[in-house]
């Protein structure tokens, strides 16, 4: 990276870094869109409610793997601006390797934890089977899922964001081409989508294997010496990622406890359509947040810090502009997205009277996700842990158990856009302090 050319071209360079990112979080939202088609006209609804109920524990790997990575990246990111490589190297190997090792250990833990989790949730029937079939062998590839997204921040550390983003493209290819083959020709049903996944990551992970042997100039592996103080740094600055993708986890559990106890099977396979939409946009603002943060460290840790706040605030207005377009596309095409996944026409009808209020959240979700990203990459780990915690916990579960109560299926896609503009209050206030204190400082 070079600062003259980032503030030069400061634009140029935001979305240099982020597109890319975007294009390979995207697809790796394709993936579950894909899989949702396949389940939905080879499997059933049912397929769709059990894999749907499934999710927190996939928050839960991604919450770990973002929490100790991105941590690590800002670390490293602001090591390598400094002008000390080794350093940056040193942490991006025990990066890499305590995602590795926390993601075997949920898998080991997460064995038992199923029973429990489908009885609290009141699943039964056709749900439990398809539920247990599918994560029994997701409890494999979710570890190869998590290495592989923090192989990839240190992909795009290194100024070759492409790379990652060609490797998710083989990735998205050869899932669909495996779901293809598993479960509409070999009829493996949800067993099949699993394994698809699972194969597919694990010739993703020998791509990127190959990058850091052969390609990388920066980021090599090898030998590491393990610190403590690293460790914990990491964690302690990536703690806002891990707390939003739990809260989210734990805002996807309460959705479905709220869901099946008032609607039922056909409401939680109607919300999980809904957030097929949802989950493709936030992989376009992740996409611009992991592109924009490595630029912010290494700006602020050159002591640029009115520049790391102008990427801050180009990115903010790239993820709106998102977000006012997915908006309009998605407008009058409600009954046709249903039509992809389902031909049940009560679940078509609650996906077309609830895309439009639940879409509303589109226009804040980005600029809330994006500043906290800012905080996190330049060491504001409170910050940034406070902005996720309200809008994917605090502020969400009371929409969740307040709203449906109220408004019935209305109130469930009324919870998310309450939240992110009661949220983007409380963003504005950390900007307000933080601009204060950056213009004290340099005055």
């Amino acid at each position: 990276m070079n600062l003259e050319q980032i503030k030069q071209n400061t634009g140029k360079m935001i979305l240099q870094f982020s597109i890319p990112a975007m294009i390979a979080m995207l697809l790796t939202s394709m993936i579950t869109i894909a899989d949702g088609f396949f389940i939905g006209n080879y499997v059933g609804k049912e397929g769709i409610a059990a894999v749907n109920l499934g999710l927190p524990i996939i928050y839960l790997y991604l919450g770990v793997g973002l929490m100790v990575s991105i941590g690590g990246v800002a670390i490293a990111g602001m090591a390598l601006g400094s002008g000390d490589r080794e350093a940056c190297n040193q942490v991006f190997r025990q990066t890499v390797a305590t995602t590795a090792a926390f993601s075997v250990m949920i898998s080991v833990i997460m064995v038992f934890c199923f029973r429990p989790m489908l009885s609290i949730l009141h699943a039964d029937g056709k749900v439990i089977l398809y539920f247990q079939e599918y994560y029994q062998i997701m409890l494999l590839e979710l570890p190869v899922m998590v290495i592989n997204s923090s192989f990839g921040m240190f992909i795009r550390g290194e100024g070759d964001p492409g790379y990652y983003m060609k490797v998710s493209v083989l990735n998205v290819v050869l899932n669909v081409i495996f779901d293809d083959l598993f479960t509409a020709c070999l009829c493996w049903g949800v067993a099949g989508i699993g394994i698809a996944s699972l194969l597919s990551a694990l010739v993703s992970l020998a791509c990127i294997l190959y990058y850091f042997w052969k390609k990388a100039r920066i980021y090599r592996l090898g030998a590491f010496r393990f610190s403590g103080a690293i460790c914990v740094q990491s964690i302690l600055n990536g703690s806002s990622e891990f707390i939003g993708e739990m809260s989210t986890g734990i805002a996807m559990f309460a959705y479905n406890f709220v869901i099946m106890r008032r609607i039922g099977v056909d409401g939680v396979t109607a919300f999980t359509i809904v957030g097929y939409l949802a989950y493709g946009f936030s992989m376009v603002v992740i996409g611009f947040g992991q592109g924009a943060s490595p630029l912010i460290s290494f700006v602020y840790g050159a002591e640029e810090k009115k520049l790391a706040a102008e990427i801050r605030s180009r990115t903010n207005r790239y993820v709106f502009g998102a977000g006012t377009v997915v908006f309009l596309l998605m407008l009058g095409g409600s009954g046709w997205y249903g039509s992809l996944f389902v031909q049940n026409e009560a679940v078509k009808g609650m996906i077309q009277s609830g895309m439009i209020i639940f879409m509303i959240s589109f226009f804040f979700s980005g600029v809330n996700t994006i500043t906290s990203f800012y905080f996190t990459a330049i060491g504001k780990a409170f910050e940034s842990a406070v902005i996720s915690f309200a809008r994917g916990l605090v502020i969400l579960l009371v929409c969740i158990f307040t709203l449906p109560a109220l408004f019935g299926m209305t109130g469930v896609w009324m919870a998310a856009p309450v939240t992110e503009v009661t949220t983007l209050l409380l963003t504005g206030y950390f900007l307000y302090k933080e601009r204060k204190f950056r213009n004290w400082n340099i005055n």
